[in-house]
């Protein structure tokens, strides 16, 4: 029991379903929990399972320290997540959560799992593109929270005028990037499974090469499909991102790609 207990706790499931035809698994991006997922379900057909994926040092598991090496997320997370890959499942993954969600993918292809019907990636360079920008992982909290603003505008006003929260926030936004400028990209064959990549058109963080690169990770099809906004359109434009999702999940059950257009 308390084995399973401590895999559990990786999941956040708001309408838990243990006949669930397909599961999606969602990773957030930087510095998010898993609760961002929470409507989702009421878009979705009720066959689909939403699985918010609950990594340490976010919302319920706050208190656990987070993961700044990509590999050892990876590893922890398909340990506890194996059992819950026993039936189709699709990947969508958010900004540095794309890159969480390809990497786990790979790990479980490795473990002799069942690969994905679909990987969906939002906001995310394709991961053998090097990252551009100057490391800031590294800086003090006050030039940290400062570079966060001004290169992706993702800490919420109502935290940053509350030092309680940003005290809280800082430790894991700051071990999720440098996950993020630690990794490494380490070649391997592409998956089976189909990609589609999400855009935001006013992304200033990723151009059209760096999507296109996404096309090489895949043996199957390869699309891309654009929504208004920029970096974190997955929430301001959360209803149409989430019915675009639905397509691609319903398309796969079906055994063909839909829901996105062909770059």
């Amino acid at each position: 029991m308390e084995r399973e207990d401590k895999r559990s706790v990786w999941l956040f499931r708001p309408r838990p379903n243990a006949q669930a035809r397909i599961r999606l698994f969602c990773f957030p991006c930087a510095g998010k929990g898993a609760s961002l997922f929470r409507k989702w379900g009421h878009f979705l057909p009720d066959w689909v399972e939403v699985c918010g994926v609950q990594c340490p040092g976010r919302e319920q598991r706050l208190r656990e320290a987070p993961f700044a090496r990509l590999p050892r997320l990876v590893d922890a997370a398909a340990w506890a997540l194996r059992p819950f890959v026993d039936r189709p499942y699709v990947i969508f993954g958010h900004s540095v959560g794309a890159l969480v969600g390809f990497e786990w993918a790979r790990q479980l292809r490795r473990l002799g799992c069942l690969d994905p019907l679909h990987l969906v990636v939002a906001a995310r360079r394709a991961p053998h593109r090097r990252e551009q920008r100057e490391p800031i992982a590294h800086l003090p909290q006050a030039d940290f929270i400062d570079a966060v603003r001004r290169r992706y505008d993702g800490i919420p006003a109502e935290i940053l005028q509350d030092p309680d929260l940003l005290d809280l926030l800082v430790p894991t936004l700051r071990a999720d990037l440098q996950l993020l400028e630690n990794y490494v990209y380490e070649h391997e064959a592409p998956l089976a499974s189909p990609i589609t990549c999400f855009w935001g058109r006013e992304d200033a963080e990723t151009d059209w090469d760096d999507l296109e690169g996404w096309r090489q990770h895949s043996a199957a099809n390869f699309n891309v499909q654009m929504f208004p906004g920029g970096h974190f359109f997955v929430q301001s434009a959360e209803t149409e991102l989430v019915g675009a999702v639905a397509g691609i999940v319903c398309g796969a059950v079906n055994g063909r790609v839909s829901g996105a257009e062909q770059a």
